[in-house]
């Protein structure tokens, strides 16, 4: 990776944590000292400092993964046949293997449930699986039984005729009955666990909303994706001053309306079947804690 002229004059370590997200700061002086980041065919030192225009070069080390288990994991199906799964997937659940995550994920169910019959187009650790919803996220979750359904799938959200639709509780009223934004956005600049609406190493990024119900302080939404980027709904409505409620990292620290995390259900998924055309839609019921704080706010 090469440093701009903003960068220069910067620790390598930090440099290089900052442009690799993958990678804590540890790992990247641990690189250092493995010598494996190199500047023009020579080793960087662990105190090195960046030069504008210099090009790094980063050797990762091969890393062994143990193969994946099938485990009993109960799943929600809300739709199956040959080709396609679509699963209602609980708040808290993982999607796939990862780091601090190395089982008890949504893949090491899937794996249980549906035996050697998905596809293996995203490699082991993510067979089958064509889009994801972050852990604390519930809903729905489309799955590709095999790789001809997967290109499809992928296909689809490509050009959005796969269609997905999320229910959220946003602090604020909203005057508007819907919207759009249209922002890009890409990793926080200075925290590697946010993303942001920002124009450096970005990628672009339109939600659509409209609004459900309204209660004073709050307002229940409906919002449609046409694109998919990280934390894309939690990003976008708090850069208009919208956090969804019980989001502890894009919105307030304290608890509200008796929320866990971010109350953002993926309700709905519209898509055409990958072997007959046909147009399919299903939805699931919104989850209990999201009930709840509507109740709540109904009260109000």
């Amino acid at each position: 990776m090469q440093v701009m002229a903003q960068s220069s004059g910067e620790r390598v370590d930090v440099f290089l944590a900052r442009e690799l997200p993958e990678l804590t700061r540890s790992a990247v002086q641990k690189l250092l000292e493995q010598g494996a980041v190199t500047c023009a065919g020579a080793e960087v030192k662990k105190n090195g400092k960046t030069e504008a225009g210099r090009l790094y070069e980063v050797t990762l080390p091969e890393v062994k993964e143990a193969p994946i288990e099938a485990q009993d994991i109960p799943l929600e199906v809300v739709y199956e046949d040959d080709d396609v799964l679509v699963v209602n997937k609980p708040k808290g659940l993982v999607v796939h293997p990862a780091a601090g995550h190395a089982d008890g994920t949504l893949v090491n169910a899937l794996l249980h449930h549906c035996g050697d019959s998905l596809s293996g187009i995203n490699g082991e650790k993510r067979p089958g699986i064509v889009h994801r919803i972050d852990m604390d996220t519930s809903g729905l979750l489309i799955v590709a039984k095999n790789d001809f359904a997967h290109q499809s799938l992928a296909a689809q959200l490509k050009d959005h005729t796969l269609r997905r639709t999320y229910e959220c509780i946003v602090r604020g009223g909203f005057k508007e009955d819907s919207g759009t934004v249209d922002a890009p956005i890409g990793r926080c600049p200075t925290d590697r666990k946010r993303m942001a609406v920002t124009e450096k190493n970005s990628r672009a990024a339109v939600t659509h909303w409209e609004v459900v119900a309204r209660y004073g302080q709050y307002t229940h939404l409906r919002c449609r994706l046409e694109t998919g980027r990280t934390h894309q709904i939690r990003v976008h409505l708090a850069y208009i001053n919208h956090p969804i409620a019980g989001d502890p990292l894009y919105g307030v620290k304290k608890p509200e309306l008796g929320l866990t995390s971010q109350c953002l259900h993926a309700r709905e998924l519209t898509f055409l079947h990958p072997r007959t055309g046909e147009e399919i839609t299903v939805s699931c019921a919104l989850p209990e804690e999201f009930s709840a704080a509507l109740e709540i706010l109904k009260r109000k």
